[in-house]
């Protein structure tokens, strides 16, 4: 359970609460918060600025849970981070970081009617880019789609199989639509935080292609994993320093 003054306004988010435990390596004299069902988070300080790192689990519905708990607790910036499936293949192992995502996941629509865009924010977004260049990564600044359902929406299995989900088709569909990755989050942080007043960002390792037909292994995924925490946490720092000097 997380109390008012457990949570910084500056919040790091991963999907995988294991992921919190490395994360939370970087931050000086980290406080370990909780950890319930998914929900994994500590609070520390990061090149002099509070921070808090927390997981969301899998999908939007853990996400919102997430959401409304921390905003309660007082957060006020959110960088969503972890990693994508591309739908083309030559963005393999780019950082994601969308401007926008399409709403094909249905959490959100229980706070704003689907004709509500979903968009992070751009001042965020030019701060992770910028990271990401800094770190000699490569960023995408494009369009992503959150879908609900792994196994009918991502990847095949032995189930959609038998029920001739076409799954490619699927894909490609959002393909055609500009859509350059897929994930279970994004579209309903996006879309509750805008309307909670909470400036939020994605960036997102592409360590998966199309139908997971291509992974990123070992080495060169641990090393372009270290870049993605150093440049999240590098653009919420940025952020802060930008916005505290101006309430001087």
């Amino acid at each position: 359970m997380c109390a008012k003054g457990d949570i910084s306004k500056y919040v790091l988010l991963s999907g995988d609460p294991w992921r919190v435990d490395v994360l939370a390596k970087n931050l000086e004299n980290p406080r370990h918060i909780a950890f319930a069902r998914e929900f994994n988070t500590y609070t520390g300080k990061y090149k002099g600025i509070e921070i808090t790192v927390s997981s969301t689990g899998m999908g939007a519905p853990t996400a919102a849970i997430a959401l409304e708990e921390l905003y309660e607790c007082g957060m006020e910036v959110a960088v969503r981070m972890g990693t994508n499936m591309v739908l083309d293949k030559n963005n393999f192992g780019k950082y994601m970081i969308p401007i926008g995502a399409m709403r094909e996941e249905s959490t959100s629509t229980h706070y704003a009617p689907v004709s509500y865009p979903a968009i992070a924010d751009p001042e965020l977004v030019s701060y992770l880019t910028e990271g990401v260049k800094e770190n000699g990564g490569e960023a995408v600044n494009g369009l992503i789609c959150t879908m609900d359902s792994f196994y009918t929406d991502f990847r095949e299995s032995k189930f959609s199989l038998e029920c001739g989900i076409d799954i490619d088709g699927k894909l490609e569909r959002l393909k055609k639509l500009g859509i350059d990755s897929v994930d279970m989050e994004s579209s309903a942080i996006f879309t509750i935080a805008r309307l909670m007043g909470i400036k939020a960002a994605l960036i997102g390792l592409a360590t998966v292609s199309t139908n997971l037909k291509e992974f990123m292994y070992g080495e060169e995924k641990k090393k372009n994993e270290a870049i993605l925490c150093k440049v999240a946490l590098d653009g919420l720092v940025k952020y802060a320093h930008a916005h505290e000097q101006e309430t001087k």
